[in-house]
């Protein structure tokens, strides 16, 4: 029997792939549901994810897994208007007409960072088209530097400095440029008529994970289940330890992959993430009427939140039973920030009043639901020096038979994602059928002299 410890998008991978490898496989999930980030809500209508999610063209494995799940003709791919709030407008930035009005940046800037975005180097001459295919040559290059050299002053102060004040907050110094060129090459393609073309599902991503559940077992997977201890044997983890429903039970186990946090590795095994991780808080607002006709809303203000993700300007709010719903979020660096420790009444008080300050025809009166979600590790911190930090898969310098497959993996760089969760399922569980598959010394000498022939 093998065990997965976490049913997040990556555990559930990670037993789905065992399965399917003919592995008898059990998940053990310590929350209540499951789908880690992609845990959801009621609506009238579809579930809504408590923490926005939508898909890029870029990530491939996540499709093709929904094609072998059999939701694939749920997938949808819509274009998501982006904007920019600066000065207490909003700024449309999805065509070439829309960025050439934007009234921030100079002509120039604007010429310097179209060409940054489409991996075009203009340092010299000729142009260089290939300085950006190795993250790793920018690994530790600050990003501040980077973007300065390669584009303009102009182009970090009146662009990138607001989003990274939103993004990384007070470690927006310690973040590298290799972070952000993979960012650039994970975001989807665009469509020049209309904006950023994504994916997201018809029902939301819960349809998505109820097939991979169903796919795995449901008699295979436990939630309300926290593994304490992992037991080994001869440098080999040989049982673990699981708490559910007040009783400790212990299982022997061939091998075990730990879906979760770096911080649940170290208490089962005392082995040590030096990646530091940012929190999140975020809030689902559900309104009778729209804010804005924008989908993703950038925010170059003093606000107390970083974004405004209108989700029903991506997906239909009829899917919804006609409410409109606001994803409103904000990283936090630090635990004793105001942010986290602030409750959730205080949080809608202060957020919705920005709100009305930021846009005067809202009012809080169109406001029937305030959901906050808030996760203490929602996303890493991806610091210079981040690659060398990376949690391997195989942790056998640990403990033969144990593999890690959270956000700490190299699958989540440069940017965490769905899709690097499955990614990162799927290595372990293969390590661990390759493992299995390997023949002993004594069976390799039998088959050779014939002794193991029936």
């Amino acid at each position: 029997m093998k065990h997965v410890v976490g049913g997040g998008i990556a555990g559930l991978a990670a037993a789905y792939r065992l399965k399917q490898q003919g592995h008898d496989v059990r998940v053990f999930e310590a929350a209540d549901q499951l789908g880690g980030l992609a845990a959801t809500y009621e609506t009238p209508g579809d579930r809504i994810e408590a923490f926005y999610h939508h898909l890029s063209k870029s990530e491939e494995t996540i499709v093709d897994l929904a094609e072998e799940l059999g939701v694939d003709d749920r997938l949808e791919w819509l274009v998501g208007k982006n904007a920019y709030y600066v000065d207490g407008v909003v700024h449309p930035l999805d065509t070439p007409w829309e960025i050439l009005a934007y009234p921030h940046l100079s002509l120039y800037d604007k010429f310097r960072l179209g060409m940054l975005t489409l991996g075009v180097d203009l340092r010299e001459f000729p142009p260089r088209f290939d300085s950006y295919e190795s993250l790793a040559a920018y690994e530790d290059v600050p990003i501040r530097e980077f973007i300065v050299d390669h584009a303009t002053e102009g182009v970090y102060e009146n662009f990138f400095e607001p989003l990274l004040d939103a993004k990384f907050g007070s470690r927006k110094e310690d973040v590298s440029a290799a972070w952000l060129l993979g960012r650039i090459k994970f975001r989807g393609e665009r469509d020049l008529l209309r904006g950023e073309v994504l994916g997201y599902f018809d029902g939301g991503f819960a349809p998505f994970v109820d097939a991979l559940v169903d796919a795995v077992g449901r008699e295979n997977i436990t939630t309300g289940a926290r593994v304490t201890d992992l037991g080994l044997a001869d440098g080999a983890v040989s049982t673990l330890t699981v708490e559910h429903e007040g009783e400790s039970t212990t299982h022997d186990t061939e091998g075990v992959v730990v879906a979760a946090m770096p911080n649940v590795l170290e208490s089962l095994c005392g082995y040590e993430c030096d990646i530091d991780f940012q929190g999140a808080v975020c809030a689902v607002v559900t309104m009778d009427r729209s804010l804005t006709d924008t989908y993703w809303l950038n925010i170059a203000h003093d606000a107390p939140f970083g974004a405004l993700i209108e989700h029903t300007n991506f997906v239909p709010p009829d899917r919804y039973g006609g409410q409109h719903l606001l994803y409103v979020a904000s990283y936090i660096q630090s635990y004793d920030e105001e942010l986290w420790q602030s409750t959730d009444e205080e949080i809608r008080e202060q957020w919705l009043t920005h709100l009305e300050e930021m846009f005067p025809d809202f009012s809080r009166d169109s406001v029937t639901q305030f959901r906050i979600a808030r996760n203490p590790r929602a996303a890493p911190v991806y610091e210079r020096g981040y690659l060398e930090k990376v949690v391997p898969y195989d942790l056998g310098a640990v403990a033969d038979g144990l593999y890690y497959a959270g956000m700490a993996s190299q699958a989540q760089y440069p940017e965490r994602s769905l899709n690097g969760g499955i990614v990162a399922g799927f290595e372990c569980a293969d390590r661990i059928d390759a493992r299995a598959s390997e023949s002993t010394p004594e069976e390799s000498r039998a088959v050779a002299d014939g002794s193991g022939e029936e």
